[in-house]
Parts: structure tokens; C-alpha cells; sequence
């Protein structure tokens, strides 16, 4: 296993084309996803309410049991007939505010090692579509695959459009991206921090576990995955 921080010292054929995968909540931005502080600014600025909160709180409660997230992976209710351009003008400013002084210097390291070795750099994330935009410009990455709120005139519908970019979903997108862009998934990168990576992980040559929440360093091991942490 090559180590990711030395990514620039890979020698692989010219014919060859590595890609890196980078999640972006708990891994490049370590802590609670960027998702749940956007709604929280979102509440500070009064664009959203307790009736957001609880049609937020409903969507869990009707999937259980058991406990999970995935309701509000797949739909997003506070956003339901909200128009996109106020939401996303907000979004950059929050990105610039709150997201971009907390980027890991770990994971910055890696990504310009990458950079260095001339690998495509991808930003591979459950998160918001224009949340994660402003994000990769700032990083000069060109590649994002992110989950895509459904628009429409009248504003967001709170649907996503598939696939969703997690566990299987993120399989797929990987899977297509390098197609697409003629890259070897078994040369390249990809790092992520919770079961939801577990697939994209597995599709490529040089997986690493980064952060590990919700049992994901105990899958590490199984695996016979790498794992750090990133500040």
C-alpha cells in the first residue's frame, strides 16, 4: 500500500491515469457535515425556522425504526419551495465564512501531493451540490460529484436526483467518472470516513480511512485498510 502523503513520488506508465477521491465532510472538513452548519446559518439568518426544524423532525420519525440519518440523506425538507438563487448566494458566503478556515491541513497536504503526481483530483460527497462548488473553486478542483437538489421555478423540491452520492451510489459515480475520463481505479486514491464510503473505498487500487466514525475503523481493519487522522 502506498502511502497517500507520498502520492507524488508514484511512478506509474504514461499511459496510466490515477484519480483521487476526496469525501469532504469528516475528512477534508473534520467535525459535523457542512450541511448541518449551513442549516444552522441558515437559522441565523432567519431563511429558516422551527417549521423547517420540525418537517426535518417529521421525515426521521416516519422511518422508524430504526435510528438513521438516511431519511435526510435522501430528502431535504427545509429546503422544499425555497427559490436557489437566495439559498446558494447564502452558501457561498458561508462557505467562504465558516467552511474554508476549517479545512484540514492534513488533508490539504495530500490533496497537493496528488496535485504534485498529476492525478485528477475529484471531490466525491453526500453533500449539497452548491455547497461543495464554492469549496472546489477555492481548491482548484475541477471534478466534484455531489448530491443534486432537485430545482425547479417554482424552487427546490426537497427531492435529489440520483444517484445519491453514498455507499452504493458512490460506487456508481466513481465507476462512471472513470470511464468517462479514462482513469485506472486500480492505480488511483479515495478517502472517506464512515460506511457510507465502504464502496467507494473498495473500488479502488489504494483506500484510506480517514477519521473513523460509526464502527468504520473496525471495517478498516477487516479490510486491511489504512487509516489516520486528519486534523
Amino acid at each position: 500500500m502506498i502511502s497517500p502523503v507520498q502520492a507524488s513520488e508514484v511512478s506509474t506508465c504514461a499511459r496510466v491515469r490515477v484519480g483521487a477521491f476526496f469525501d469532504v465532510d469528516n475528512t477534508l472538513i473534520p467535525g459535523s457535515a457542512i450541511e448541518v452548519r449551513f442549516f444552522r446559518y441558515l437559522w441565523r439568518h432567519r431563511l429558516v425556522g422551527l417549521s423547517e426544524a420540525v418537517s426535518s423532525l417529521r421525515v426521521l420519525l416516519q422511518h422508524l425504526p430504526p435510528v438513521s440519518l438516511q431519511p435526510l440523506r435522501e430528502r431535504k425538507p427545509y429546503l422544499v419551495g425555497k427559490q436557489a438563487s437566495l439559498i446558494e448566494s447564502q452558501a457561498e458566503e458561508f462557505i467562504r465564512a465558516e467552511v474554508l478556515p476549517r479545512l484540514s491541513p492534513d488533508g490539504l497536504a495530500a490533496m497537493e501531493a496528488h496535485r504534485r503526481a498529476g492525478h485528477h483530483l475529484v471531490l466525491l460527497t453526500g453533500s449539497l451540490d452548491f455547497l461543495v462548488a464554492p469549496l472546489a473553486r477555492d481548491l482548484g478542483i475541477k471534478s466534484v460529484l455531489a448530491a443534486r437538489p432537485e430545482r425547479t421555478g417554482e424552487g427546490y423540491t426537497g427531492r435529489l436526483l440520483p444517484p445519491l452520492p453514498y455507499g452504493e451510489g458512490k460506487r456508481r459515480l466513481v465507476e462512471s467518472f472513470a470511464i468517462q475520463q479514462g482513469l485506472d481505479l486500480l492505480y488511483s486514491y479515495a478517502y472517506g470516513d464512515s460506511p457510507g464510503d465502504v464502496e467507494l473505498l473498495q473500488a479502488v487500487g489504494h483506500p484510506m480511512v480517514v477519521n473513523p466514525i460509526r464502527g468504520m475503523a473496525r471495517t478498516a481493519s477487516h479490510q486491511g485498510w489504512p487509516v489516520v487522522k486528519w486534523e
